[in-house]
């Protein structure tokens, strides 16, 4: 088979750019290996990149094939590749995206091991999520065990993951959830979930955490209002909307950007493969699904993480 089906965009704009095309299967350069892709996942960012809301930062050769999360089989190794063999099954953050497709061609040394206890499709919602929460709790919010640690906005992909690695580390984690997260929240290792829907999280909150992980996007009173709930000396980290600090409290923020570590990687595959780490699918949707994906992030209806399957 010398084609392949793909989801494409040829410009910026609505869902409707959204393109269903069948194209030429790539070949492999010198340190790329072909991969069948058993699924790729959604993420939210996706969404801004193909209305053309980061093309500022984040610029993209059109035609593009959306997806950047890829779990598959490798089945062809470009001219001198060294690392994965035909036959292996791996995952990877792709940043030149691509993996909205039935194949990917991969820069070799983004991609490692699959995780060998879940099924392979599954694994495609780990690399994009994963990684910003491993980042966002260990590297940035600095969580260890007996912190308080609240996380806002943990109904997400990266939520889910944020508050399992907050919990495996030993803190005691508060999140914040609407009413349809809730019980996901809460088997995801949170002690409490706030009903962020009921009225301000501090009214619920009873005294300060010793670091914020904020999840969601916020308006300055609200970002304001999260700050002071975090103790004097304490740590902020968003991956959304910055927040200052209260002035005066010597509490440090951070807004993070995550960044491709096959390291990092390979450490969440490792904590899913001990069953530290579950990886919560809300749905599985076809590639020709990919607008109403789209459409459903952007009107709020999403929880947790779409596969997408081609």
């Amino acid at each position: 088979m010398t084609t392949m089906k793909s989801a494409r965009i040829h410009e910026y704009g609505d869902t409707s750019v959204i393109r269903h095309e069948t194209v030429d299967r790539p070949r492999p350069a010198p340190g790329e290996v072909l991969v069948r892709v058993a699924a790729t996942s959604f993420n939210p960012t996706e969404a801004a990149l193909r209305a053309g809301l980061l093309h500022a930062f984040l610029p993209v050769d059109l035609p593009y094939t959306l997806g950047w999360d890829v779990a598959g089989t490798v089945v062809e190794i470009g001219p001198g590749t060294e690392g994965p063999a035909i036959g292996d099954r791996v995952i990877g953050r792709l940043g030149a995206g691509g993996a909205a497709a039935e194949y990917v061609r991969a820069p070799a040394d983004l991609l490692v091991p699959a995780p060998r206890s879940v099924p392979l499709a599954h694994a495609a919602a780990l690399p994009v999520a994963g990684l910003t929460a491993w980042q966002a709790v260990f590297e940035h919010g600095k969580v260890v065990a007996g912190r308080r640690v609240l996380v806002n906005g943990a109904g997400g992909g990266v939520g889910g993951f944020v508050t399992q690695l907050a919990k495996y580390a030993g803190a005691e984690v508060i999140a914040t959830a609407g009413p349809r997260s809730t019980d996901a929240v809460r088997g995801q290792g949170a002690d409490r979930v706030i009903d962020y829907t009921a009225g301000p999280v501090g009214d619920a909150l009873d005294g300060p955490v010793d670091t914020l992980l904020n999840l969601v996007p916020l308006g300055p009173r609200d970002a304001a209002a999260l700050a002071t709930l975090v103790r004097p000396g304490g740590r902020i980290v968003s991956i959304a909307t910055p927040i200052e600090p209260t002035a005066g409290t010597g509490v440090s923020t951070k807004h993070m950007v995550a960044r491709n570590d096959v390291a990092d990687l390979a450490a969440l595959v490792n904590l899913v493969d001990a069953a530290a780490l579950g990886i919560d699918i809300s749905e599985s949707r076809a590639l020709s699904d990919l607008a109403d994906v789209h459409r459903s992030s952007e009107s709020g209806r999403i929880r947790g993480k779409v596969l997408i399957i081609p």
